[in-house]
């Protein structure tokens, strides 16, 4: 079973995460950011993975420790349950349309971490969430997963449907290059390691 459980206690926050990659998008997110359990929770059930979610933050600074930390504990709960890597896909496209808004995300499980994040429309807040918040978490999930991954907001009007275009694309992106590769049971790269 490809799974992981994980605990990051800081000054700052202190987070759990429990994984199942070969899940049902079954989800319980509890966190003090109601804005990015709304995004966790998308995440899980576009992607098909069993996710827990707990945290505290110092909330009473702002939102961002919480946010980023828990960038970085999905990140290295999806790097465990991952394994030596093989046999899976690793690269995974998604393209998502929520009304007026389309985002795109494309990744590559390669053990190299780099993020491209072009979303020029998504400025502002969502509720009391500071839609800039939304980069630092994918920077950390990208970063702790060492993963590449390319995301473009393509159309947007209303910022809400923008992000969370981007977290259904996610998910759908990391389920595909999650999976299992019924060809093969080997790690996908010539240099037989990522």
């Amino acid at each position: 079973m490809r799974k992981s459980k994980l605990r990051r206690k800081t000054n700052e926050t202190e987070i759990m995460v429990e994984l199942g990659l070969d899940g049902r998008g079954k989800y319980l997110i509890q966190t003090p950011v109601a804005f990015m359990d709304h995004m966790l929770s998308l995440l899980a059930k576009h992607g098909f993975f069993d996710l827990k979610v707990t945290a505290r933050g110092d909330m009473e600074v702002d939102a961002h420790h919480t946010v980023e930390d828990i960038g970085i504990l999905l990140g290295d709960a999806f790097f465990q349950a991952l394994g030596d890597k093989k046999g899976i896909r690793r690269f995974g496209t998604a393209t998502v349309p929520m009304d007026e808004a389309l985002a795109s995300v494309s990744l590559d499980l390669s053990g190299r971490p780099y993020l491209s994040y072009r979303a020029p429309g998504l400025k502002g807040r969502i509720g009391d969430f500071d839609v800039r918040l939304t980069k630092e978490f994918l920077r950390a999930f990208a970063n702790h997963l060492q993963a590449t991954v390319h995301i473009q907001v393509l159309d947007v009007e209303d910022i809400h449907h923008g992000v969370e275009a981007i977290f259904k694309a996610l998910g759908r992106a990391l389920d595909e290059a999650c999976a299992k590769e019924s060809r093969s049971s080997e790690i996908p790269s010539t240099k037989g390691k990522l």
